[in-house]
């Protein structure tokens, strides 16, 4: 079937069921991230909670590690094969890692070989993810029709926030039905058995979606194959706007996102459950407001919208998060918490499409993946270890700065940089 043969209905499965896939993958991955409060003990033992995280989230950001491994690997693939391909392959990868995880028995029981499990399943988790962005992305961006891409391709982060936020839902209902005991002794396994399951339905549901016209499009001319090197010799330009408009972007999602739970019990004094509850209200928020801001980007820009972000999030970073570090209301905390969010909303909505409007669709998986990987691992993925190092020495204030300082890079390449909105290089369309 071509893609202009594609009809509306069609096409929103198509979208509809690339995210749902989107969806399971980040649910797996968030979820080391929200049950780290209950498992760390479990594998790092020690008198000092913040201690035990700190060794949780050196885990989290090795993980991060084998994202552009990932993206290398699995853009290349999907660049070659095919999108449908390269979604099925990092869905079976999520699994794997997910049961691992449910699976390995704690630091008590086996000893130094719990943490390395653990930190086998985070690096084949990381495989995983770093090839489903560049896919997903790739594929909901070429799947969309030119008016509407900026909407349709911000359902990657919905799904993406999603599955954060139905991690973070569970560990809710958990906290609200099994002891403290029962939850840091076994209970916290339970969300990785889920996403294991979910896995194997999303891995059904992706192999019965249709190819898109712009990979079948360029398989048809014999286009150049897919390689790293490819990408450094006749596209660097490209792979270093999505290294710079990624940096700050990603260190800020994270930030808001999976650190911002740890942030109000260990630095603000919130129970667990409360932190948990704050969180979620605010990520719910922020995941319905992706859509919206697509939508303005397709009327005005991507652009506008990115330096919205960069300028609001170098004025506001230090404030937000000093005052967030002292408030004692749950009510204050999820407001800061949820303007934080908002302005991080003008990258998140569009920062895939934009990149996938970068390049041309022979290289567009890869050149969408592998440099979003690096950035990730550099700094998204080190952010809960970088705030926690810096508590640690007690300079946490300096983390605010840090961020603010990487946003900062980021608002000069979305200032220097073309609006692909009017000038993409995705040329296939209805």
């Amino acid at each position: 079937m071509s893609q202009n043969s594609i009809t509306p209905a069609r096409r929103l499965r198509n979208i509809i069921g690339g995210s749902a896939g989107n969806l399971v993958e980040w649910f797996d991955w968030y979820a080391y991230a929200a049950f780290t409060l209950y498992f760390a003990p479990v594998f790092f033992p020690s008198d000092n909670p913040t201690t035990e995280y700190l060794q949780a989230a050196a885990v989290f950001a090795v993980g991060f590690l084998m994202r552009p491994i990932g993206a290398w690997i699995m853009g290349v693939y999907a660049d070659r094969k095919g999108r449908k391909a390269g979604l099925t392959l990092s869905v079976s990868l999520m699994c794997a890692g997910s049961l691992i995880i449910g699976c390995t028995p704690g630091y008590a029981t086996i000893g130094i070989a719990a943490p390395l499990l653990l930190l086998f399943a985070r690096l084949l988790q990381g495989l995983s993810v770093g090839g489903e962005y560049g896919s997903s992305a790739t594929y909901l961006s070429e799947m969309a029709t030119a008016k509407h891409r900026g909407f349709w391709s911000s359902f990657q982060y919905v799904t993406l926030i999603s599955g954060q936020l139905l991690a973070l839902m569970l560990l809710i209902l958990l906290q609200n039905t099994l002891s403290e005991t029962a939850l840091a002794s076994w209970g916290w396994r339970i969300p990785f058995f889920v996403g294991a399951g979910l896995a194997v339905v999303v891995f059904w549901l992706r192999r019965r979606l249709d190819e898109t016209g712009a990979f079948k499009a360029e398989d048809e001319k014999s286009a150049p194959k897919s390689s790293a090197l490819l990408l450094v010799l006749k596209h660097p330009k490209e792979a270093l706007l999505v290294l710079g408009l990624t940096a700050g972007g990603t260190l800020a999602f994270y930030t808001y996102t999976t650190y911002l739970q740890k942030f109000l019990t260990n630095t603000a004094g919130f129970s667990k459950a409360t932190a948990t509850e704050i969180s979620a209200a605010a990520l719910l928020v922020f995941m319905l407001l992706q859509p919206a801001v697509g939508a303005l980007s397709d009327r005005i820009g991507r652009k506008p919208v990115m330096i919205a972000f960069g300028v609001l999030g170098v004025l506001c970073t230090v404030p937000i998060m000093s005052t967030l570090a002292t408030t004692t209301s749950a009510l204050a905390a999820f407001a800061l918490s949820l303007a934080a969010l908002v302005i991080v909303s003008g990258y998140t909505a569009i920062n895939a499409v934009v990149k996938a409007e970068l390049f041309p669709a022979h290289i567009r998986a890869l050149g969408v993946a592998l440099p979003y990987a690096i950035a990730n691992a550099l700094f998204g993925g080190t952010a809960e270890y970088v705030a926690l190092k810096f508590k640690l020495e007690g300079h946490e204030s300096l983390y605010f700065w840090y961020v603010t300082g990487m946003i900062g890079v980021s608002l000069l390449t979305f200032i220097f940089m073309r609006d692909t909105k009017h000038r993409s290089a995705i040329v296939h369309d209805d």
